[in-house]
């Protein structure tokens, strides 16, 4: 009698089949939204990003007539509304609220307890995690694309009032937009990365704004190895891969090539999905 009432239920267990990567794809989409604030935080990023660009160009439309014409010119002239389609002060916003929206997408699992029934339910680790960073991956490159098309058209749209827009087929501005949508995903999968190995909200977002943000503008340019360990930021690739919008770029004592700058963004983007899938391999939970 024993063999035969527990035979059964012994083979059911090995014939239940594993989770497919397409249905770990499925969950961790539903996981990603089912987060109360990564909603919010991907709306409010999107309003602070395209309004720091929008009030830019409106500055420049509201006070045309307060420069003299020579000004004017020069700034028609040398395409200066790109410089309007993502300035600094956007770019700094996206970096900062990407990073944390990637660094939350997995310490919020930590921090409520889901990741020990997610990792119960699939015991492959790694397999869960590609699956989170491709989702990040894909849901941060769209908002990217969305922000930078929507600052380009709504700053465009306001310095045509006074015939200084620049249009998408003029020299250098697909690729300031490309460079400018890409740094989202960039800056989601770093800070999962950080996130991963972190596992603490508060300390991934801090580490998040001191590496992807602090050192940027602390590290000098004027020294060699300072201006290389510079250099191999994201948010100093898309300032380099942004010169084209300069009319005159400022010389650099240690100039790098926009090859370079694409290659920053590619290596980050990998060693962060990297790191993120490997960490949760070796570690408890």
């Amino acid at each position: 009698m024993t063999t035969a009432t527990t035979a059964p239920a012994s083979r059911a267990v090995r014939d239940e089949p594993r989770a497919r990567f397409t249905d770990l794809l499925a969950a961790e989409w539903l996981r990603t939204w089912s987060l109360r604030s990564t909603p919010w935080l991907y709306a409010l990023g999107a309003l602070a990003v395209i309004g720091f660009n929008a009030g830019t160009a409106y500055d420049h439309h509201r006070y045309w007539f307060q420069h003299d014409g020579a000004s004017r010119k020069f700034f028609v002239d040398h395409r200066l509304a790109l410089m309007d389609a993502f300035t600094d002060n956007a770019a700094l916003v996206l970096v900062l609220a990407l990073a944390a929206i990637g660094a939350v997408s997995v310490t919020g699992e930590y921090g409520s307890g889901l990741v020990r029934t997610t990792f119960t339910a699939v015991p492959a680790r790694r397999s869960v995690l590609a699956a989170k960073v491709l989702v990040l991956a894909a849901v941060s490159t769209a908002f990217g694309l969305f922000v930078a098309a929507a600052s380009f058209a709504s700053t465009q749209a306001i310095l045509s009032g006074r015939g200084a827009a620049v249009s998408l087929g003029d020299p250098g501005v697909l690729q300031v937009l490309t460079a400018s949508a890409l740094l989202a995903p960039v800056a989601a999968l770093a800070g999962l990365a950080l996130g991963t190995v972190i596992r603490h909200t508060g300390g991934s977002i801090t580490a998040c704004f001191v590496v992807l943000l602090l050192l940027p503008m602390v590290l000098s340019d004027r020294r060699h190895p300072t201006a290389v360990l510079r250099h191999t930021l994201p948010f100093s690739a898309w300032d380099r891969l942004r010169d084209v919008a300069l009319p005159k770029p400022p010389p650099e004592l240690f100039p790098w090539s926009e090859a370079g700058a694409w290659t920053v963004y590619a290596l980050w983007a990998l060693a962060a999905g990297a790191v993120a899938v490997c960490a949760v391999h070796r570690r408890d939970q």
